[in-house]
């Protein structure tokens, strides 16, 4: 699968909300390129399709990409899109929509601005740039989710809510509005991911210890998560070569 794909830094006022953009090449074109659940929202852009915001996902997408594809974006953390987007997360979970559909009239602008850009470092000082100015600081709720994150899912739910000054049931509803999962969905992905991660550390895995070491109650149940993410068991995702960006 010839996919070339690299991370880059943003500017530091938006490390709190964005994890990283990213690039992303193929020169041959490639069929089914798979792209599995990570708990982000991303902003891409091509000049075939534009600019578009990627929800939240819950499944495994697979992308197909014509030779000479070229493709950038930007990845919000978990539950920080919100304020970027002028749309709740929630309505944009699993689905892929235009940026004029977000932002009218500044997303065409957006647009524009990006069609012109003639490197990787230029598209991303644009988009960045153009992102809409937060003056308030990250809302409680978000914070928590900053915990689940930093914890990789492996937390007790009801003391994070509690560090949001709400009910379990308050929280899940704030925490589904702005990252677009539930609580408990939010947790099973991250944890997902942490798994992921440490999988493709290691030329053979040993699925029991990569289960203990992300959280999980035992092997069984990360088999299971990775049935619903990708439709396939642990061993034959790692059979393959892999993707994980949107694109």
């Amino acid at each position: 699968m010839t996919v070339s794909y690299k991370e880059h830094a943003v500017p530091a006022a938006l490390r709190r909300f964005v994890e990283c953009a990213w690039s992303l090449s193929a020169p041959s074109g490639v069929s089914g390129y798979p792209v599995r659940p990570d708990g982000c929202l991303d902003i891409l852009f091509s000049p075939e399709e534009g600019a578009r915001a990627i929800g939240t996902m819950t499944g495994e997408q697979r992308f197909s990409y014509a030779p000479g594809t070229r493709v950038a974006g930007v990845r919000f953390r978990p539950g920080m899109a919100g304020p970027f987007l002028r749309v709740a997360p929630a309505e944009l979970t699993d689905t892929v929509v235009p940026l004029e559909g977000l932002w009218g009239r500044a997303g065409r602008e957006m647009a524009a601005r990006l069609h012109e850009a003639r490197s990787t470092d230029e598209f991303i000082a644009r988009m960045t740039a153009g992102f809409p100015a937060v003056s308030t600081p990250p809302s409680g709720v978000q914070r928590a989710i900053e915990a689940i994150t930093a914890a990789q899912g492996v937390v007790d739910l009801e003391s994070i809510a509690r560090q949001a000054n709400l009910s379990p049931r308050q929280f899940r509803r704030r925490c589904l509005e702005e990252s677009g999962l539930t609580p408990k969905h939010l947790c099973r992905v991250l944890r997902f991911r942490h798994a992921l991660s440490l999988a493709a550390g290691h030329g053979r895995p040993e699925w029991s210890g990569i289960a203990a070491d992300a959280g999980y109650f035992d092997q069984a149940h990360l088999i299971r998560d990775f049935r619903e993410f990708t439709g396939q068991t642990p061993m034959a995702v790692f059979s393959k070569t892999g993707g994980g960006v949107p694109g």
